[in-house]
Parts: structure tokens; C-alpha cells; sequence
């Protein structure tokens, strides 16, 4: 799997309670861009929180492709990634997407990758990006050490991941599903 640069993605759920946000920085080279751009968003009547890291222009790319295979499938997540993951896979101009999509609903936590993947991975914790380990990290001990909510959870791991990684700022974007 590919680690890409220049950003922190994480969702953490707690039963059907999901919560998933992005930092804002875009980067090119080592030069700081921008600082609030939004990396998470809401697909299919608000049902599915989605967030990349990679290339923004393929991200966008991706989450079109996303969206379409969402209203295909009546909001089916998990059809609709799979789907996603074998076109990506096998379309000779979808393949050179350098970008990766993690996608949740109230049931899945997703990892979307251009190498055909699907990956849920365990505890319902997903994270992408540069920051992605350190906020995982984060994500896990305070999931396990505390009942905060996933929201919550999302915001401290994004903040410890921002101070260590110097492609992840403070700006964050945090969306939920209750």
C-alpha cells in the first residue's frame, strides 16, 4: 500500500457511532499551499463519510466514481467499494489514480485502495495519509483508555498526529454519523 504525503485521515467508530476527519494541509514538495482544505465529505444523502489522501485532482476523480457506484447500488458500502476497488484495479486510466479513499457507514469502516484493496481494518479504526500511524495510534489508546465519544476521539488523535507530522497541520474537518 502506498503511504502518500501530506495528510491525516482517520475514522473511529464506537458501535454504530462513527466519526471520521481530516486535517487541512496541502502541500507541494516541502511548500505549504494550504491550510483549510476539505478532505472529508459526505456522499449518498449524507449516509456515507469519505475522506483521501494522495492526489487531490484524482481524489476528486475517485469520489465521483464512488458516488456513481453508491447511487448504483441503493448505498451499498461495501458493494460499492469492492466495485470502486475492481475498476480501479483494471481501467488503464483509473490505475495511474495516485490517491487513496477511506470510506464509513453506520456498519463499515472502509480503506479503498488503486491495488484492487478493500480493506475493514480491526477495531473499526481507519487512518491514511502521512499522519495516518501516529493518529491510528492515538486513536487506538484513547478508544480503549476512555469513553470518549468518536468525535472527540477523532479531534485529540488528528491534534497528536498534527505535532508529529509535518505534513498534517491543526486545521481539521470532522464529520459523524449518530
Amino acid at each position: 500500500m502506498s503511504d502518500f504525503h501530506g495528510t491525516t485521515i482517520l475514522s473511529v467508530r464506537r458501535g454504530s457511532r462513527v466519526a471520521m476527519g481530516g486535517d487541512g494541509q496541502v502541500t507541494l514538495g516541502n511548500i505549504v499551499v494550504k491550510r483549510g482544505a476539505r478532505k472529508v465529505r459526505r456522499l449518498y444523502h449524507d449516509r456515507i463519510l469519505s475522506g483521501f489522501a494522495g492526489a487531490t485532482a484524482d481524489a476528486f476523480t475517485l469520489f465521483e466514481r464512488f458516488e456513481a457506484k453508491l447511487d448504483k447500488h441503493q448505498g451499498n458500502l461495501m458493494r460499492s467499494a469492492v466495485e470502486l476497488a475492481k475498476d480501479w484495479r483494471t481501467d488503464r486510466i483509473l490505475r495511474r489514480l495516485e490517491a487513496m479513499l477511506a470510506v464509513a457507514d453506520r456498519e463499515n469502516s472502509l480503506i479503498i485502495t488503486g491495488n484492487g484493496d478493500v480493506l475493514e481494518p480491526e477495531l473499526g479504526l481507519v487512518a491514511i495519509g502521512s499522519g495516518g500511524p501516529y493518529a491510528q495510534a492515538a486513536a487506538r489508546a484513547l478508544l480503549e483508555a476512555t469513553e470518549l465519544s468518536p468525535a472527540e476521539i477523532v479531534k485529540k488523535s488528528l491534534q497528536i498526529a498534527g505535532d508529529l507530522c509535518i505534513y498534517t497541520n491543526q486545521s481539521h474537518v470532522i464529520e459523524t454519523l449518530d
